[in-house]
């Protein structure tokens, strides 16, 4: 005799999970008081940490590196053969490898092309003009550095491989004559009076510390007055 089949039992209903809700005391004033401390002293400590990085970042950016940086400062104790006699000067070549290093500068195979800025320098002693004269930092055909000159017109060449900016100051290094707030070669004052030109205009600062940029006129005006003080000069083509 044959078994009657059974009907499957209706599914069972499962009842879903229910989600706890955790029901939270409200903080206390002073709990609220102590989490916004804690939060503005987790603020104020990232805030330092940003300001130490600015300001190795600026520090690092202000020193000299392959990559950029300012002028060194120009050491005179530490710079040897300087000429500190009374114009006109020579190239300074004797002793020239001896200041570079103090000068931070290079001994370079060929003129550098990242910085390539000209200048013109003019020096007039009691009214007469003072020759610049020519191969200012060219050692003997050996090497030259990142200022130098190549003739007498007076024209300076600010050429180097890194990115940097360079001084009047590390200029007169290279070339061995002696240049502060107070004396240019032997012309000191109050003794002998003199004051420098930039572009026409009286500067008052350290000669020493001025920055070169393009197409500067630079006058040294010692003792009598010139005529006429230059506040530009004609750059040949291509400087």
């Amino acid at each position: 005799m044959a078994k009657k089949s059974r009907t499957p039992a209706p599914p069972r209903k499962v009842q879903a999970p229910q989600r706890r809700v955790d029901h939270r005391k409200p903080r206390t004033a002073e709990e609220r008081r102590t989490l916004w401390v804690s939060v503005a002293f987790a603020a104020s400590g990232i805030a330092a940490i940003g300001l130490v990085v600015l300001v190795f970042a600026l520090t690092n950016n202000n020193g000299k590196s392959s990559t950029g940086g300012g002028p060194t400062p120009v050491s005179e104790s530490k710079l040897v053969g300087l000429q500190t006699g009374p114009a006109p000067w020579n190239p300074g070549l004797v002793h020239l490898p001896d200041r570079l290093k103090p000068l931070g500068l290079s001994a370079l195979g060929a003129e550098g092309e990242v910085v390539h800025i000209h200048q013109h320098l003019d020096i007039f002693v009691n009214g007469k003009h003072e020759t610049v004269p020519a191969l200012i930092g060219i050692y003997d055909g050996q090497f030259l550095t990142q200022l130098h000159t190549h003739d007498a017109t007076g024209i300076m060449h600010v050429e180097s491989p890194t990115k940097r900016t360079f001084s009047l100051g590390e200029f007169f290094g290279v070339w061995g004559v002696r240049l502060t707030d107070k004396c240019i070669g032997g012309y000191c004052r109050p003794k002998v009076p003199w004051t420098m030109y930039v572009n026409g205009a009286p500067y008052t600062g350290d000669p020493s510390a001025l920055v070169l940029k393009r197409h500067q006129e630079i006058a040294f005006v010692i003792g009598k007055r010139p005529k006429t003080i230059p506040s530009s000069y004609t750059f040949p083509g291509g400087l």
